[in-house]
């Protein structure tokens, strides 16, 4: 059993044996895709996280919405101009990849999937830019569940 939701592995399974040259340019095809994760007109979330960390070169906002009634979730992104290629494409395979999950299992969703999607010398030159979407979207629904067991609504488990 997959430790990714299958959307994700999915991604993964089609980047894995790629070589270098080809996982870029499936990353630039991925990047290019950034805007479409953007929030659209009328969609509403149950949380929204809009700053600007050290680690990252602009704003980058995490809007995060839960379905009530099976808990799946849908991210949508916001980056700024300056952020890099490289986060962009992992803002796409993220939001594609997560997307129905619930949010306990985007929190247990181990990072050992970037090196086979971004290649060992990307990872090597962008150490932090590679993780900072998944840790932002944790971070949303980790955020998300506190207030939800706070309201005594447990999560199903």
């Amino acid at each position: 059993m997959s430790p990714y939701p299958a959307a994700l592995q999915e991604i993964v399974d089609l980047f894995e044996f790629l070589p270098e040259q080809e996982k870029r340019e499936n990353l630039i095809a991925y990047a290019d895709q950034a805007p479409r994760q953007e929030p659209r007109d009328g969609e509403t979330f149950n949380l929204e996280d809009v700053r600007k960390d050290e680690e990252c070169t602009d704003t980058v906002g995490v809007y995060l919405a839960v379905d009530p009634g099976n808990r799946g979730v849908r991210f949508r992104i916001t980056l700024g101009p300056q952020v890099q290629t490289l986060t962009r494409a992992m803002t796409s395979i993220l939001c594609q990849g997560l997307n129905g999950s619930t949010p306990e299992a985007v929190l247990s969703v181990p990072q050992d999937f970037v090196p086979k999607i971004v290649g060992g010398e990307l990872v090597r030159q962008r150490s932090q830019t590679v993780y900072y979407v998944l840790t932002r979207m944790k971070s949303a629904c980790k955020v998300w569940i506190n207030r939800e067991r706070a309201e005594g609504r447990q999560p199903d488990s």
